[in-house]
């Protein structure tokens, strides 16, 4: 057995992760053994059409990577294809609202699947155990089905708002997905009840005896197509050949004595690194932590970043993102300054309506007693809604992120990858890790991790105490706050001339998970807002 702890929002996907350390498997297998049953169990937060990033710190093996599997947009794609079609921007930046949501639901929402390539790939080269063996669990959900937890039946339900398209009209969208969801009465499962899906848990099946290559160029990989030319969809076989996760250096920042390690974009440590650089000349931990005090100056650090962000993070391999300077310190220096002097940052947003966060993505963290840790967020994007009927796997709905306006830098292009604010983190003391943290989200991805940093070191809580603790957010204008936030305290910030919205949630604003380790032992962290547990073998 394996010595070792994992975090994530399932506690069936949990329970796996453990079982793939009790079995001998390595960190990397248990977290691999984890996402296959978040697939299965969580089926619109994440699965093996979707996306993400994977933070590996593999001692033993001297390996410290990123390995980056954003979903691309596909090879057909046009630049100028969407832009008559605007009608506002999310007020939390999260994407535009087009007319007929096309960008949001059915086939012309899907970037590359890139999920499954990730996992096989990390598993073939770090993992002691093979997809055939980790699938198991999997399948066995999809077979004989998983229990709805209430996390799952509230983003079923949800209403999102300023025009979103329900969760539950995208379950609408292709008939593969209908026979899944919908009960005979055309409703969907209540909390308690049973959702099993055997198609895909056949098409798990081929995939642990046929290989993965099967989905990307084999006789899935052909289902696949056919059914996107059926419906007017952009992915072809030349997008699926060309779905190859890529490795990447961890983006590195300091934080008072801590070394933080983050992934570079497209993903969204940049916006980590640059609040925490702004941070640091500032005296938090001798502000009352979540005081008004408190919540102005880090809702500005917010929204300075995601300024920064829209006007200058995309793609790399498409945009030349000025890294230098949104990391330096100098930078960072100015900017707390004008905090300082009083100075409210404007979140520019084009015709922005009031939206509630998207949440479909999922996490998990993972370490074991050789020192390996695992920081991995991967997701659908905004589910498509769409299930090749046969194959049970819902496609990720990726492309809804896009700025659909030519010329900026997260504008279509072929083959670009889009923004995406996933930060699996490792914040290392001195040489060793000391915090494994990341988090589903949206926009609040950042915003979640980056508090739960600042509560470990700054406020020295352990991963719970740290993750559970009230959370606000600002990606616009408005200083969102969760409802545990006290009511004088918004009242103080509304004086302060702040533009306040309370949620009704006590729990919002990304889904944190994590591990922390002192003096060699773990304490692990899951957010009380989701489903999920802490598990250690």
């Amino acid at each position: 057995m394996t010595h070792g702890m994992v975090s994530a929002p399932q506690p069936e996907a949990v329970e796996a992760g453990a079982l793939a350390l009790k079995s001998g498997g390595n960190a990397v297998d248990a977290a691999i053994a984890c996402a296959l049953v978040q697939t299965a169990v969580d089926p619109q937060m994440c699965g093996i059409a979707g996306f993400g990033s994977m933070h590996l710190y593999l001692p033993q093996r001297g390996e410290h990577l990123l390995l980056d599997f954003h979903g691309r947009a596909p090879l057909a794609t046009k630049p100028d294809m969407w832009a008559d079609l605007i009608e506002h921007e999310a007020e939390d930046g999260f994407g535009f609202i087009l007319k007929g949501r096309v960008n949001e639901m059915g086939y012309g929402s899907i970037t590359s699947p890139m999920s499954l390539r990730a996992y096989d790939l990390a598993l073939r080269r770090f993992g002691s155990m093979d997809l055939a063996t980790l699938l198991e669990p999997a399948i066995e959900y999809a077979e004989n089905g998983f229990m709805v937890r209430p996390h799952v039946s509230y983003f079923w339900e949800v209403q999102e708002g300023a025009g979103r398209v329900p969760q539950i009209e995208k379950f609408k969208c292709s008939e593969g997905s209908r026979k899944i969801y919908f009960k005979d009465d055309g409703t969907l499962r209540r909390p308690g009840e049973i959702l099993k899906n055997p198609d895909m848990a056949e098409t798990l099946r081929r995939i642990a005896r046929d290989g993965v290559d099967d989905f990307y160029t084999g006789a899935i990989s052909k289902q696949i197509v056919a059914d996107m030319e059926a419906h007017g969809g952009l992915i072809s076989q030349e997008d699926l050949n060309a779905a190859l996760p890529l490795d990447n250096q961890p983006l590195w920042g300091h934080y008072r004595g801590y070394r933080i390690a983050v992934p570079p974009p497209p993903a969204g440590g940049v916006m980590v690194l640059e609040m925490l650089n702004i941070l640091e000349n500032f005296d938090l931990a001798g502000m009352t932590h979540n005081s008004s005090e408190y919540v102005s100056v880090v809702s500005e650090a917010m929204k300075i970043a995601t300024v920064d962000k829209d006007e200058h993070v995309g793609d790399p391999r498409h945009v030349d993102v000025p890294l230098e300077r949104l990391c330096d310190k100098g930078y960072a220096s100015r900017m707390a300054a004008k905090i300082k002097s009083g100075d409210k940052t404007h979140v520019p947003r084009m015709g922005a309506k009031n939206t509630t966060e998207p949440k479909d993505t999922t996490q998990v963290s993972t370490v074991d007693e050789f020192g390996n840790c695992v920081s991995m967020t991967h997701s659908l994007g905004m589910p498509s809604g769409v299930v090749t009927e046969g194959l049970g796997f819902m496609y990720n709905g990726c492309m809804a992120v896009f700025d659909p306006r030519p010329g900026n830098p997260d504008s279509l292009a072929p083959g670009k990858s889009r923004f995406t604010a996933m930060s699996p983190t490792i914040v290392f003391s001195e040489d060793h890790p000391y915090f494994i943290v990341g988090a589903p989200g949206g926009t609040f991805i950042t915003m979640g991790i980056l508090q739960a940093i600042l509560n470990v070191i700054d406020f020295d809580m352990d991963a719970q105490q740290a993750i559970s603790a009230p959370r606000f957010c600002a990606t616009s204008d408005t200083i969102d706050i969760c409802n545990r936030i006290p009511r004088f305290i918004e009242a103080e910030l509304k004086a302060k001339g702040y533009d306040i919205r309370r949620t009704h949630l006590s729990y919002h604003f990304a889904g944190v998970h994590g591990i922390r380790i002192k003096n060699r032992e773990w304490d692990g962290g899951a957010d009380p807002g989701r489903d999920g547990m802490v598990m250690q073998t």
